[in-house]
């Protein structure tokens, strides 16, 4: 890294739900914990891990500025239907080696906030899920 300006701001961060903007996104996180078995092994007093699996989790954290979950999930959760979607991360800051782009695939969410408000309190909705697979469209390279 040759200055600290090359650290990427979340300021620049994007979101897409089944291919359309959500512009009232301000933070998202996705990652993968991995399954693991211990393994022991002759010779060597430290157990060793086996990854078997992952399990991908993450949260949509957005401002509330419309009913967008609720009109995504709210009926067809209710009627009992498992909606899937995909989601898009982008990170692009303009001081940065370049931007950084990763697909969460198969992604459903766990919840669905139907009311949280408080006087004088800015409205605001965390969705968390889970998904199955990811790929990175677009990562970044030092240099």
């Amino acid at each position: 890294m040759d200055a600290a300006k090359r650290v990427l701001s979340g300021t620049w961060g994007e979101v897409w739900l089944e291919g359309e903007k959500v512009s009232e996104c301000y933070g998202l996180q996705a990652k993968i914990t991995y399954n693991k078995e211990d393994v022991a092994l002759c010779g060597q007093m430290g157990v060793d891990y086996k990854v078997k699996s992952y399990k991908g989790t993450g949260s949509l954290r957005m401002h509330k500025v419309s009913s967008r979950m609720a009109k995504l999930i709210g009926e067809k959760i209710r009627d009992g239907q498992d909606v899937r979607f995909t989601i898009i991360s982008k990170l692009a800051d303009p001081d940065s080696y370049g931007a950084e782009r990763v697909v969460l695939k198969n992604a459903g969410f766990d919840d669905l906030t139907l009311a949280d408000w408080e006087a004088d309190t800015l409205g605001k909705v965390e969705a968390p899920f889970t998904f199955t697979n990811y790929e990175y469209l677009d990562t970044i390279t030092e240099g």
